[in-house]
């Protein structure tokens, strides 16, 4: 509720370039998370008997099969970057510019952060790491503590990233051919009302529905895989400009399919890992329940 409260007034923020101390933030405490909670992963990873972690997947092969595919939706959703455009659009020129520096330095930041994160609680915990990986540390508290700070703040920002294109498309659907002269405060009053009430829906479902990873599984297999990798191949064999020489036509060609056919494949089997574990969490958690 107070995180809800808290994305509320941000919300009343006009667009995405009045977010620009939120997003430095954002990207300071995402930093700030992963280089925490690496050191005391490999702290708490030495501290633990090394022949006692297993490395190997527990279950059926069925399971382990699922497991894999709700794996894809969710590594999908981490390098979605249906975004991009939005925050392109908003970019000092000369905008393509800048924007392959700013993706340049985000892929950066999440190979030097993320990817060693996920490297160090696979061996320090093994199969046995948690989806959310400070629940596998236990001391020391105060570095947990922070940790779950960091994360708090780099979720406030992205938050408000992704719902922007929302706000900006009801605001103008809502403000279209209407006046505002003579009612100057029109613009914030709508923009008070919609986002009241996406934030109180959004909210609700959040606490009524705890079991949050399979969620991002199948966001990423059905959002972000078509738009992030599908789409753009498509498109490119559609209206790209292709090399003159033949060969090169056919490579890029087939290259552009196969990225296509692959990733569509990844997104239907994301799709089916992601509703099997919600099938079997809701199974296992009552509404509104206590993780």
């Amino acid at each position: 509720m107070f995180f809800g409260a808290f994305e509320l007034v941000l919300s009343q923020l006009p667009d995405i370039h009045s977010l620009r101390w939120v997003n430095a933030l954002c990207t300071f405490s995402t930093i700030g998370f992963a280089a925490t909670t690496i050191g005391v992963t490999i702290y708490d990873g030495k501290k633990t008997d090394r022949n006692s972690i297993s490395y190997s997947l527990q279950g059926s092969s069925s399971r382990k099969t699922f497991r894999a595919f709700n794996a894809l939706g969710i590594i999908a959703f981490s390098f979605g970057d249906a975004m991009l455009p939005e925050i392109q659009n908003t970019m000092r020129e000369p905008a393509r510019k800048n924007m392959y520096k700013g993706v340049s330095a985000a892929y950066t930041v999440i190979i030097l952060s993320y990817w060693q994160l996920a490297s160090c609680g696979y061996w320090a915990f093994g199969s046995e790491v948690q989806p959310y990986i400070l629940s596998s540390l236990s001391v020391p508290e105060w570095t947990i503590v922070m940790a779950n700070l960091f994360a708090v703040i780099q979720i406030s920002g992205c938050y408000q990233i992704y719902c922007r294109p929302t706000y900006a498309y009801f605001e103008e659907k809502m403000l279209s051919g209407k006046a505002t002269g003579r009612f100057p405060l029109r613009k914030y009053l709508v923009r008070l009302i919609f986002t009241s009430i996406y934030m109180a829906l959004i909210t609700l479902i959040a606490a009524a529905m705890p079991f949050f990873g399979d969620f991002v599984s199948i966001c990423g297999a059905i959002g972000f895989t078509p738009l992030d990798f599908v789409f753009p191949s498509v498109a490119y064999l559609k209206v790209g400009r292709m090399p003159k020489d033949a060969k090169c036509r056919l490579s890029m060609q087939l290259l552009n399919f196969a990225i296509a056919t692959w990733f569509s494949v990844v997104a239907v089997l994301g799709c089916i890992g992601a509703v099997k574990f919600i099938i079997e969490d809701i199974k296992t958690y009552k509404f509104f329940h206590d993780m």
